[in-house]
């Protein structure tokens, strides 16, 4: 028989150690989250039923915050039209806001019918239609109107406020009689006898080409800035080369010359006026003249 063989070496020496070896251990994996909720799902189908009811419950909810803010859009839609409508048939249609009287205010001059024929405001015109620049501006066109304003007093009545033209010198006619005239040379009227408060002016020109004739508007600013003492006694006035000359009640001649200084040469004046002379120049008070 065959002895067996001792496995360490002949020469004492160990061999190498080899390890036997070992069995694989178990190895954990993660499921997929589907597959796992799955499992659960099928393990817990309560659970699922619940889940899909809290689900369809969420639809159904924003499906009615949804309706629910198309219905207000509608509402405010339908409310804003019916407003509108409203307001229109207001202003347009209703009988309740239409003109129903007009008023004329500061006329003196001119009458109040003629105004309102001028005017020519229809009654029962919606208020909304009435437009007041072009009424004014066909009063205006009235010789004795210097400004006409139209004011909307709702809900049914139209006021117009006249300032008519003020009378400044008067201008004498051939054929008799004055025309007096404003500063801004327009004829007012035609007076038989001329009035004291309205100097004559004296021109060659018609009264009724003086219309802005700036040496009108002159002779109309000098008499505004007298003095009224002064100013009461003038008599008629002339505007050569652009110096104002005063004729008083006593025949006594005062160039005031051009608008501005009057205060100053009024008190020049007031003192040359004491050395009883019968012509004043006052037109550049440094310089003051007197003669006769």
């Amino acid at each position: 028989m065959t002895e067996p063989r001792d496995p360490t070496p002949a020469s004492g020496r160990e061999g190498p150690l080899v390890s036997e070896p070992k069995a694989p251990g178990p190895v954990w994996t993660e499921e997929p989250r589907a597959k796992r909720e799955g499992d659960e799902g099928r393990q817990d189908p309560e659970g699922r039923r619940r889940r899909a009811s809290g689900e369809d419950a969420r639809r159904r909810q924003a499906r009615r915050r949804s309706q629910a803010r198309k219905y207000r859009a509608a509402f405010f839609a339908l409310a804003l039209t019916g407003v509108v409508a409203a307001v229109v048939w207001a202003l347009l249609g209703s009988r309740l806001l239409v003109v129903r009287s007009v008023a004329v205010t500061g006329t003196h001059l001119v009458s109040m019918s003629t105004v309102l024929a001028v005017a020519d405001v229809q009654p029962g015109t919606p208020m909304v239609r009435v437009n007041t620049a072009e009424i004014a501006e066909r009063v205006e066109a009235i010789r004795q109107v210097q400004s006409a304003q139209v004011v909307k007093s709702w809900p049914n009545r139209i006021v117009i406020e006249v300032l008519e033209r003020d009378s400044a010198v008067a201008v004498a006619m051939p054929s008799g009689g004055y025309d007096l005239v404003d500063a801004y040379g327009v004829v007012v009227r035609w007076a038989a006898d001329r009035p004291s408060r309205f100097p004559l002016y004296q021109t060659a020109a018609p009264a009724a080409s003086l219309r802005g004739n700036a040496e009108v508007g002159l002779a109309a600013a000098v008499l505004r800035e007298l003095p009224a003492p002064l100013r009461s006694s003038v008599v008629s006035l002339s505007v050569p080369d652009q110096q104002v000359r005063l004729t008083l009640a006593n025949g006594d001649t005062v160039v005031w010359g051009d608008t501005g200084d009057a205060a100053t040469k009024a008190q020049v004046l007031d003192i040359l006026m004491r050395t009883d002379a019968r012509y004043y120049d006052v037109s550049a008070p440094g310089t003051a003249m007197t003669e006769g």
